[in-house]
């Protein structure tokens, strides 16, 4: 009987290959389900830092309109002056030319076309297919405020398409 307790205690303790071999299956398929979940999150990032832009453009929309109000400022041009950032009105509201200085959006793209329409902005990450964005409309009239609109999508020829509601 000691001899049979002797051979027990000298044996090995451990895993198994067999042992080994399942948890890494059951890790392999745990990995394949669970990939697919966190693969795009680049794509969702990029997007929650556009409508944080877009929020920034908003509140920059209303501390001009305020300060344009305040100052009496409310004609078809003129300008307000903000942390010593000099920003340009059109009807008493924000200007497409001030958005990206008014917002502090110097990470992002901000495109006026001077030439086809100088009233509209877009801002994106990057002018590229694919990239989040949204425009930003100023004023066409005293009473008509400028607008932001939804989140788009850029389709690649420096054009936000924001989706119609």
């Amino acid at each position: 009987m000691t001899a049979i307790n002797a051979i027990a205690s000298k044996k090995e303790k451990g895993f198994t290959l067999i042992e080994l071999v399942m948890v890494i299956v059951i890790l392999g398929i745990l990995a394949a389900f669970a990939l697919p979940r966190f693969a795009d999150l680049g794509g969702d990032a990029e997007r929650a830092t556009v409508e944080g832009a877009r929020g920034s453009v908003k509140s920059a929309m209303g501390i001009v309109r305020s300060k344009a109000l305040a100052t009496d400022d409310t004609g078809s041009t003129g300008s307000v002056e903000l942390e010593g950032t000099t920003v340009n009105l059109v009807n008493g509201y924000l200007a497409a030319s001030s958005v990206e200085d008014a917002a502090q959006l110097e990470d992002f793209v901000v495109t006026v076309d001077a030439t086809a329409d100088p009233s509209t902005a877009f801002i994106t990450t990057a002018d590229e297919s694919g990239k989040p964005c949204f425009n930003f409309t100023e004023s066409d009239g005293s009473n008509s405020p400028s607008t932001v609109s939804e989140l788009g999508t850029m389709d690649g020829s420096s054009t936000c398409n924001v989706p119609t509601p």
